[in-house]
Order: structure tokens, then C-alpha cells, then sequence
């Protein structure tokens, strides 16, 4: 079966190195499929989860948003922040989200409303991507 390199990269440190037979992501227009000889692409990458298959072994990462860059043997992850989603603590997710509503509803500016907007956002989609490898185990 081929595979696909697949790196996924934080601000601060490479998360990810690795093989993928399959790898799936929220794109700037939606969810994405890659696989092995995929076309060359850039796109926008939107907060949530990224789902590495290799054969019946499957890894999930969240990110934070940024870019995909995908060639025909390779794709890669630029992100402000990633982490392995079985390193993340749904109840500090749920309080980030409630926190988040909560600033929308107290917004004194239009800026303080899309912060807040950006920081719910994020927040839902990393209780998506705890709940998709709760799912996955």
C-alpha cells in the first residue's frame, strides 16, 4: 500500500513526522481527503482535527488553524498551535468555550467581539476533536 509523508508543525516545535496511507483535515472550504499522488495544493487550514491513517492504525492532532501544503508524496501542516488530541483535557476545552460565549456576550468593541468570535471557534472545534478520537478508539 503507498503512503504519503505527513508533517504537522506548531509555531514552536514539529508535532508529527510520519507515514499516512489516508489524511483528513478541515480545509478553508471544508473537509479534505489526501491521499498518496494527491495534486498539488495550498489551502487555508481550519481549527480542528487532522486524522492520520496508516493501514488500521489512525492518530488524530488538533490544529489551530494555518496552512496545508500538499505535493504527491508529501503534506504539511503549518500551525500557530498543535497538539495530539489524546493529550487534551475536554474539560479545560468546555471552560475555554463557556469562557468564549461569555465574551461575546460581554463585548465592549467590534474587536473584542471577533476575538471572541475566533476564540469560540476554536473551542468547538477542539471538543470536536476530542469527541472524534473518543469515537475512533
Amino acid at each position: 500500500m503507498s503512503t504519503i509523508k505527513v508533517s504537522i508543525v506548531s509555531s514552536s516545535e514539529e508535532i508529527y513526522s510520519g507515514e499516512g496511507t489516508m489524511v483528513f483535515a478541515t480545509g478553508s472550504l471544508g473537509e479534505i481527503g489526501i491521499a498518496p499522488g494527491h495534486t498539488p495544493l495550498l489551502t487555508g487550514l481550519a481549527p480542528g482535527p487532522v486524522r492520520v491513517q496508516n493501514g488500521d492504525d489512525e492518530q488524530t492532532f488538533f490544529c489551530s488553524g494555518g496552512f496545508i501544503e500538499i505535493q504527491p508524496d508529501i503534506v504539511t501542516f503549518l500551525s500557530d498551535r498543535a497538539e495530539r488530541a489524546d493529550s487534551m483535557d475536554e474539560a479545560e476545552a468546555i471552560k475555554a468555550q463557556e469562557q468564549a460565549e461569555k465574551n461575546m456576550h460581554d463585548q465592549e468593541s467590534t474587536l473584542d467581539y471577533t476575538k471572541a468570535a475566533a476564540q469560540l471557534a476554536e473551542a468547538a472545534a477542539r471538543i470536536k476533536t476530542i469527541q472524534k478520537l473518543r469515537k475512533n478508539k
